[in-house]
């Protein structure tokens, strides 16, 4: 129907994956420079913005009818589109209830409910089959695993909710929970690295968003070589794309990869304490 928005702007990755899933990735006229799903996604749309900052100008230049942005991090650049007319939604996700919440959005917004809702109840199935798996992890552990999640290094920053509800889902125990709903991360800062040896976790996986994760950075911190994690080699990276945006590949990918990385420590357990990598 021509009621319905004919040209989108998506300026965060995870909305343009689902409109590509939806089969409605021809309404899609530019995207952030930042996408990195459906790879096929950067061949095929024009760059528009950066993730926080753009050059309204290119926006208005293809013409959108509805723009779609995630938080106050893209504020600044929806209230401009927004002056100059053009119609825009803002998700402010955080959680894994909230992926789901933006895909049955996204879908309504497009008149592609039905689908958006068979692509919700495929995320429920692969979140419901992990939760069963990892409630099965912790039984035959005897606990759960204690799991420290790095979103950044420098400062050193812990993870957000939807990653620590992910690690509850996949059997672990984010050592930081109790600050993984502030949506803003210099909350989760964590000022004494001493914090971290104090909660003793099992599993340390670095996820830094726009570089790379170097191990020997985080096993080489003073004091940090007591660590059970450090000490059984349980210290891995989990790529920033498919864990640290509030869509998708969060629960299709992110989730199987820290699962995996749990289920390296039953394997562990199982030879003794001697913990292989986990392949995934």
């Amino acid at each position: 129907m021509k009621r319905r928005p004919q040209r989108i702007v998506c300026l965060s990755t995870e909305t343009v994956e689902v409109l590509y899933r939806l089969g409605e990735e021809d309404r899609i006229v530019g995207i952030s420079g930042f996408t990195v799903r459906p790879p096929r996604a950067r061949k095929e749309k024009p760059k528009v913005s950066a993730f926080s900052t753009a050059d309204v100008g290119k926006i208005l230049a293809v013409a959108p009818d509805l723009v779609l942005a995630f938080s106050d991090l893209q504020a600044d650049m929806v209230r401009e589109v927004v002056k100059a007319g053009v119609a825009a939604h803002v998700f402010n996700h955080r959680s894994v209830e909230g992926i789901l919440a933006m895909v049955d959005t996204v879908g309504a917004l497009v008149g592609a409910a039905e689908a958006a809702a068979e692509l919700v109840a495929s995320l429920e199935d692969t979140l419901a089959a992990a939760r069963s798996a990892g409630e099965a992890l912790a039984a035959r552990l005897g606990r759960r695993p204690r799991v420290y999640f790095e979103e950044w290094d420098e400062p050193m920053i812990s993870g957000i909710r939807w990653v620590s509800e992910l690690i509850a889902i996949a059997g672990g125990e984010d050592i930081f929970a109790d600050r993984a709903g502030a949506p803003n991360a210099k909350e989760r800062i964590i000022a004494d690295p001493a914090e971290v040896i104090a909660r003793a976790p099992d599993l340390i996986l670095g996820s830094w968003c726009g570089k790379h994760f170097r191990p020997e950075r985080v096993t080489g911190r003073p004091g940090w070589a007591s660590i059970p994690a450090v000490i059984h080699g349980q210290v891995h990276e989990i790529k920033s794309a498919i864990i640290l945006a509030p869509g998708l590949a969060a629960i299709e990918e992110g989730l199987p990869a820290l699962a995996a990385c749990l289920a390296a420590l039953d394997d562990g357990a199982k030879r003794g304490n001697q913990f292989p990598a986990p392949r995934f």
